[in-house]
């Protein structure tokens, strides 16, 4: 497995995984054992960067990425999140952000108890409190790494002023967004800055939830828990219109011999070299399918070209609902 090196030396697989879907977001979980095995099986593969949040279940992500992982602990990268409002009892989520200092130091002495560790190698704020000032939140981090709870610090979904702010008081080493050719909006401010500042980038949903693969056309029927059903850009109008992105991705796929996912994904990691993408799967198939978009290379014609032909379609829908819209790039 090739590695790639995020901010201040943080260096990771060139892919890593994201756990979301296995928990939550997608529909009903998938079996924990089942899982468990999906999870150490990416780690034999090269994988040792894995995604996860306290919000995902809530909780049960972390409960299950720390028994996976537990063996093995000393030879991964474990990433999670805080930063809303979610009853340590209950595990339920309230409707909005929480980084108050005094709950960030609390979330994260349940987040290492979760992961079964002592320390969590990078920790974001999973979406920027409004009613909290950045420096705040940051200073406090800055203080669990002096006492080695943590190791590096993130942002997920922030503005550029937002992670200016932050890397002044606690380096940032990684900012986590949405980013792939169904979304390509952190080309335009955030790409730049993070490269100013020497910030690693993770995007996720770099297969625009699935989208990308070619799998999904106006007719499929989501499950009736999936995120997705609350997604402008999968309304099946959306869905029909914007499959001649993919078309694009499916005619560069049928030249270089690979898959759809692949091409995506390969087309994200020659962005920059600081760029790590976490695909996440339920499917040993899929990780293996996944896996080999970091041996596929795609020359510069093959990057203008797919440039070109996006540039003529214009995507239908927004990425987020309207209140999940409201809470990113602050």
């Amino acid at each position: 497995m090739q590695k790639r090196t995020l901010g201040n030396g943080l260096a990771v697989s060139a892919l890593g995984l994201g756990c979301m879907g296995m928990s939550s977001a997608y529909g009903p979980a998938a079996d924990r054992k089942d899982m468990i095995a999906l999870i150490r099986a990416a780690h034999e593969r090269g994988i040792d960067f894995f995604d996860t949040a306290e919000a995902y279940g809530p909780f049960a992500n972390e409960e299950l990425l720390g028994e996976a992982l537990q063996p093995i602990r000393d030879q991964v990268v474990i990433a999670t999140k805080f930063g809303f409002d979610i009853n340590p009892v209950t595990a339920e989520r309230g409707p909005g952000t929480n980084s108050r200092p005094a709950h960030i130091r609390a979330a994260v002495e349940q987040c290492l108890k979760r992961l079964r560790t002592d320390r969590i190698d990078l920790l974001y704020q999973h979406r920027v409190d409004p009613d909290v000032p950045i420096e705040d939140v940051a200073g406090t981090v800055k203080e669990l790494i002096a006492q080695g709870k943590v190791l590096h610090f993130g942002l997920s979904e922030a503005g550029v002023q937002t992670i200016r702010r932050a890397h002044a008081v606690q380096p940032v080493t990684a900012v986590q967004s949405e980013y792939s050719l169904f979304w390509r909006g952190p080309e335009l401010e955030l790409l730049p800055v993070l490269e100013e500042l020497g910030i690693g980038f993770v995007p996720f949903s770099p297969l625009g939830a699935g989208f990308l693969t070619g799998k999904i056309d106006e007719n499929t029927q989501f499950d009736a828990t999936d995120f997705r059903n609350l997604v402008p850009r999968f309304s099946p109008e959306a869905r029909k219109a914007n499959r001649a992105l993919v078309e694009v991705v499916q005619a560069v796929a049928a030249r270089k011999n690979a898959t759809p996912a692949q091409v995506a994904l390969a087309w994200l990691l020659a962005q920059k070299p600081w760029i790590v993408p976490i695909p996440g799967t339920t499917k040993l198939h899929r990780l293996d399918e996944n896996l080999g978009a970091v041996e596929l290379a795609l020359g510069a014609d093959d990057l203008s070209q797919i440039n070109a032909q996006v540039a003529k379609i214009e995507i239908q829908g927004e990425r987020l609902p309207e209140a999940a819209l409201k809470m990113t790039g602050r």
